[in-house]
């Protein structure tokens, strides 16, 4: 690894901008972009999505440093974006978010762990406004706060489903108000989003101010800018505004800050980081969570309409074992060679294709090839792509880093060369809010109808009276379906997406739509990955 100074050095970072966490890790001050760009063309900012994946994912952050390396052995300047892992997923069933192979990030546990802190001084600016919630209960110290009507949860960076529903406030008088309450995960928390969605510190106050905390007995919204509290979060949060610059195996830069889930928020890592990247590099490669219904459908209708950005190409990984899922083989059977359930599943990998393209898109296909992939399943799905008129890449980034995902990156700049239509969002923000459930449903996922439950037409009226209608729409749905329902594989069709709540995130700037049986708090599985970690000699291992 270089030192972390030079990686920021070779962005044109000045020395005064960087704040070093040891030799290879550093948060650049967001001063850094009141300094002139580098180069006189726009950077470019290319998406990798993918299809819907197997439980143990295809890939996708593998496949974005990848190809960050490989536009950087073909001589352009380059910069990742990505987001910071979460520990729940890290001890739970799909280890760490630094990639693997040779396209992974450096240093693989820090950034795994506790890296630079942000997660943690999340966590704990978010429970400093849930611990003033219950103050002010204690001293009735705000009109119409009732604790039956706190919006505001706790939060804590491990899965933990126990914690899910909780009861506060038992032992007596001076222990607090009884009340229900309960936890999330620090990647779901309204603190995580806003932080991600901020232009700047001065936005996140703003953003911090009007969340709504609770709801009076008349159904007025109670913000946290009432508390007095938003100066201290924002004092904890001081530093996290900064994003976190490491590199990839290669030397590759990468700004990795910011961590919401994708499931539950919205997948991207903090706009920040992205228009950091923007300004310090020409090519800017960044990922959305899970397949495209989710965390690209999420990227471009919150983020990119939010921020002001755009993309000229979107990557969308697939591997020859998530499309024989799709094609109806179980997951005992995906290592067996059949070239016949890759043809059947790529039903699933059409649909991301789809919704790319209507996003005004260009998509490109990328495999991420496993060593047992055989070569009649790889020619199913390049001839599927070259009659559908899609630039398609096997990529063997896992194995070669960017030597293996060369050719992805010429059909990346290839098709940016080429030029795109501006982004059109799956629905406009004027819309009423059952209208937007109903387009993302029908367009994005392929459902053929929605369902509200009563609590959720609840929510919808309340919203109008808060007069919230206008704010853009996070679903929170299963990833491992394009429906509502995780056992559906492959294109389902004709089924109806159950929408059973709408919470409110007014400081994030969006409206969190609770699809089936998604929880804002994960479990741990059966058997936990927590199992393989360990700490011998000092060195940390079975983190993966």
């Amino acid at each position: 690894m270089k030192p972390i100074t030079e990686v920021a050095a070779a962005l044109g970072v000045a020395p005064e901008h960087v704040l070093p966490f040891g030799h290879d890790k550093a948060k650049i001050l967001t001063a850094a972009r009141s300094v002139s760009r580098k180069g006189d063309a726009p950077a470019k900012l290319v998406l990798v999505t993918a299809l819907t994946p197997t439980p143990a994912g295809e890939g996708k952050t593998t496949t974005t440093i990848g190809l960050g390396d490989a536009l950087g052995r073909l001589g352009q300047r380059v910069c990742l974006a990505l987001r910071e892992p979460s520990l729940g997923p890290c001890f739970g069933v799909k280890g760490g978010g630094t990639g693997g192979g040779k396209s992974r990030l450096q240093p693989t546990d820090d950034i795994n762990l506790h890296f630079t802190g942000d997660f943690h001084a999340i966590t704990a600016a978010h429970n400093l406004l849930a611990a003033a919630i219950d103050n002010a209960l204690q001293f009735e110290s705000i009109e119409g706060l009732d604790g039956r009507r706190v919006l505001w949860p706790r939060v804590l960076d491990v899965n933990d489903r126990a914690l899910r529903q909780i009861m506060i406030g038992l032992g007596g008088a001076s222990m607090g108000v009884p009340r229900q309450g309960g936890f999330d995960i620090t990647a779901a928390s309204e603190v995580m989003a806003m932080l991600c969605l901020a232009e700047d510190a001065e936005d996140l106050r703003a953003r911090l101010d009007r969340t709504i905390i609770a709801l009076t007995a008349k159904g007025e919204p109670i913000r946290a800018g009432a508390l007095g509290v938003t100066g201290a979060m924002l004092a904890l949060l001081r530093d996290v505004v900064h994003p976190n610059l490491v590199q990839s195996e290669q030397g590759t830069p990468a700004l990795v800050h910011g961590g919401p889930f994708a499931n539950i928020a919205h997948g991207c890592n903090s706009v920040m980081a992205t228009k950091m990247a923007l300004h310090l590099a020409d090519w800017v490669v960044t990922e959305a969570g899970f397949g495209c219904d989710l965390g690209a459908e999420k990227f471009y209708d919150i983020k990119c309409r939010t921020a002001g950005l755009d993309t000229v190409a979107t990557v969308v990984v697939a591997t020859i074992r998530a499309l024989k899922m799709h094609g109806g083989r179980q997951l005992s059977e995906l290592r067996h060679p059949d070239p016949g359930a890759v043809e059947a599943g790529i039903c699933n990998l059409a649909k991301h294709c789809e919704n790319v393209r209507a996003f005004g898109k260009v998509p490109v296909v990328a495999l991420n090839r496993f060593g047992d992939d055989t070569d009649e399943e790889l020619e199913v799905l390049r001839a599927w792509c070259q009659a559908q008129g899609i630039r398609f890449a096997a990529c063997e980034h896992f194995a070669r880093g960017g030597e293996g995902a060369e050719d992805l990156a010429r059909a990346v700049m290839e098709v940016a060369a080429e030029g795109t239509e501006p982004l059109r969002p799956v629905y406009p923000l004027e819309a009423p809010v059952a209208e937007k459930i109903a387009l993302v449903a029908k367009q994005v996922y392929g459902a053929a109808d929605v369902s509200l439950t009563a609590e959720a037409q609840r929510d919808l009226r309340r919203i109008d009276k808060l007069g919230l209608s206008s704010l853009p729409i996070c679903m929170a749905k299963t990833q491992n379906s394009l429906s509502d329902d995780p056992s559906r594989r492959g294109r389902p069709e004709g089924f109806t997406l159950t929408v059973r709540g709408i919470q409110i995130n007014a400081g994030a700037g969006f409206l969190v739509v609770l699809t089936g049986d998604m929880l804002r708090m994960p479990g741990l599985p059966k058997r936990p990955q927590y199992h393989e970690i360990d700490l011998k000699d000092g060195v940390i291992t079975g983190l993966r």
